[in-house]
């Protein structure tokens, strides 16, 4: 719990005393002191709600990317094994695969670069 919900809590406690005993007291002034300190506290309160609720998800996230981080490993090894697997299963079509991919790459990176557009602006 944040120290802002507990002074707010406080305050908005405090500010409905002093509106009551104004009341009782027909004390206008006294009244108005209290609302306000009522709605100071509540505004605190409210406010270390929201920052509860946002240290609660950063937590959150700091957990699930841990997750994420510690299983990361686990999943590219099992990865690697399957492909391993299929490859030994498969040398034929694992070679036509590679060559296929290999010669895609070449033809991209043997492309000459094109020219670069010109235009003219006729205003």
């Amino acid at each position: 719990m944040d120290k802002d919900r507990i002074a707010g809590s406080a305050k908005d406690f405090a500010g409905k005393v002093e509106s009551t005993a104004g009341g009782f007291a027909d004390d206008a002034t006294m009244q108005a002191g209290g609302r306000a300190r009522q709605a100071t506290g509540a505004a605190q309160n409210l406010y270390g709600q929201a920052k509860d609720a946002a240290r609660d998800a950063s937590d959150a996230a700091v957990g699930y990317a841990k997750d994420a981080y510690e299983n990361s490993g686990d999943s590219f090894r099992d990865g690697s094994e399957a492909i391993a697997r299929k490859v030994q299963e498969n040398p034929l079509s694992a070679m036509l695969i590679a060559g296929g991919v290999g010669f895609a790459l070449a033809l991209l990176m043997s492309r000459r670069p094109r020219a670069p557009v010109r235009s003219r602006y006729f205003g």
